[in-house]
This record gives structure tokens, C-alpha cells and sequence, in this order.
């Protein structure tokens, strides 16, 4: 989810959207999603970012390319350059255009650093309005032992060829949806029945995820990955807006290349609100990424 969902009515944006890789392949550090996620440092603690009108759905932009704008700045400001959980509120939605994030350090430690930053915004008498507000520790995830004990297993996803690419979709709505211009998602067709008319009433969604320029993941598009797909609320056959209330990612590992594998399930939606828990597993079968948020559902 993000700043809010893609509203059923549009839901094949994101079949459409899901771009093959492309020929020529960005590079970590020289992509767009690079680009359009750089801050430029005003003093120490406070970044100018004008952000981009490509990571939206709707109106609105994708609250996973927020959570990377401020763990970008996050990273600068802490002595510690890796993400390794993050704590969000939506405040309020943001919108492309000029913005500020201000951060705070909060404890430098040998191993783990904690910072908090906010992004602002400005209305139309020029004040500011505070969008997101992140409180994060970072460390070295290189410098973490090797020693890996779980229980937990990849999802189990059909291969990419057997999943919905742009090929299997209509004309997009124009304008509708800027960021599956910008991914490369292939969604199980076991969690796409909301997409024929037809949702399972059960909250999960499963998918491949890259960047569409062939970029490869990093700990920062891991804050992207765990918030890009369809929300689980389609499946549970709900319908609107699923703004994204609070979000927690924990980032395990630094991803080996190629292609990741995201699953997202809910279990509870009571009281107007539901929980998305989210796994991100990378190529070598390892899970780089997990994450809860609490979102709203439009009954």
C-alpha cells in the first residue's frame, strides 16, 4: 500500500504496467530510481528533494518510494549506511512536487545507529504540513554473521512466464498508474481473481518484483518492494482507497541480483483496518526483507 491503493475500478493498471526487463540495464547508483530518490543536502540534517511525479498511483505517490526518499537521507545522516528497520506514519498524502525531509540523529553506536526524519510539504499559503514521519536504526548488514536459523520457506510462485505480464493486460487508463510504468511485477494468477471479477476472500498477493530500467535491489528498493503490489484488500473483495496507516520493515540481508519474490498476506481485517505482513526473498533463496503495516479499508 503507500500513500493509498490502486482503487479496483483501475486494477489492471498494475497488469499493464508490469514492464519486461529492459535490454540495456541500469546499474545500482545510476538508475532512475536512483535519481529521482537523491536528496540534495541544504545544512546538515535537512534535504531538498522534489519528488517525482513517476512513483505515484493516481495522485498520490507510492508511500514504499517515500520510505526510500527518507531512508536515503537517513543513510547520509547516520553514520551507518544500511537500513535495518524502519518505522513509518502516514500523516498525511503526498503529492509530486518540492519537498523536505529533516533528520535527527538520535544514538550513534558502534554497531547500530537510530535516526528520525519527517518529509514536508507546503500548502498553498506556503506552511508547511509533515507527510511521513520515520524513526530507523541502521548498521553494516555485511558485517552480520553467517549463521541463518528459520523456519521460514520462499513462497511458492509459478515461473515468470506462467504469471501476468503487460502482454496479458488491456490499454492502461492514462495517467493512472506512473509507477507500474517504472516496475517489472509478474502477479501469481492464484491471487488475481479480484483482477477477473472473481476475488478468493482470502488476503494474499504474490509476485515477481524488479525495477523495469534492469536496476538490481538494494537495501533501499527493499523499501520500495515490500510496498508495490496490489493490496491483499482486492482479494479479500473490497474495493477504493487502502491507505497505508503505519508501516515496519526489517531489511535481513543486503539481496544477491537478479529477480525477487514478494508475498504479502492479511489474516485479520476487523474494524475498518487490516494488516499486511510482507515477505521479499531474493535469488538465492534468502529472505532480505520483512514487513507489517496497519491500513485502512474503505468498507
Amino acid at each position: 500500500m503507500k500513500a493509498g491503493k490502486l482503487p479496483l475500478s483501475n486494477d489492471l493498471l498494475y497488469r499493464s504496467g508490469m514492464q519486461e526487463a529492459a535490454t540495456v540495464r541500469a546499474v545500482i547508483g545510476d538508475s532512475e530510481f536512483d535519481r529521482d530518490t537523491a536528496l540534495t543536502r541544504r545544512e546538515p540534517g535537512v534535504y531538498d528533494i522534489d519528488l517525482s511525479a513517476g512513483w505515484t498511483i493516481i495522485n498520490a505517490v507510492n508511500g514504499g518510494y517515500l520510505l526510500a526518499v527518507l531512508g536515503r537521507a537517513l543513510a547520509d545522516a547516520l553514520p551507518h549506511a544500511d537500513p535495518f528497520t524502519l518505522s513509518a506514519h502516514y500523516l498525511t498524502a503526498s503529492l509530486p512536487g518540492p519537498a523536505v525531509v529533516r533528520t535527527d540523529v538520535v544514538r550513534a553506536g558502534r554497531t547500530l545507529s537510530t535516526g528520525q526524519a519527517s518529509l514536508f510539504q507546503y500548502d498553498d499559503q506556503g506552511r508547511e504540513i509533515e507527510r511521513i514521519r520515520v524513526l530507523a536504526s541502521y548498521g553494516d548488514l555485511d558485517a552480520l554473521p553467517d549463521d541463518v536459523r528459520t523456519a521460514a520457506e520462499p513462497p511458492t510462485i509459478p515461473p515468470m512466464e506462467q504469471c501476468f505480464g503487460p502482454e496479458d493486460g488491456p490499454t492502461p487508463v492514462d495517467g493512472s498508474s506512473a509507477l507500474a510504468d517504472r516496475l517489472t511485477l509478474k502477479l501469481d494468477p492464484s491471487t488475481l481473481g479480484w483482477a477477473l471479477g472473481a476475488p478468493s476472500g482470502i488476503g494474499e498477493m504474490r509476485a515477481w518484483f524488479g525495477l523495469a530500467d534492469g536496476r538490481d535491489a538494494d537495501p533501499l528498493a527493499l523499501l520500495l518492494a515490500v510496498d508495490a503490489l496490489p493490496p491483499t484488500a482486492f482479494e479479500l473483495g473490497l474495493s477504493g482507497w487502502v491507505p497505508t496507516v503505519e508501516l515496519t520493515v526489517h531489511v535481513r540481508a543486503r539481496p544477491a541480483p537478479g529477480p525477487l519474490r514478494v508475498s504479502i498476506t492479511t489474516r485479520n481485517l476487523a474494524g475498518g483496518f487490516l494488516e499486511e505482513d510482507a515477505e521479499v526473498w531474493d535469488s538465492a533463496d534468502r529472505l532480505v526483507a520483512q514487513s507489517r503495516q496497519l491500513a485502512r479499508a474503505r468498507l
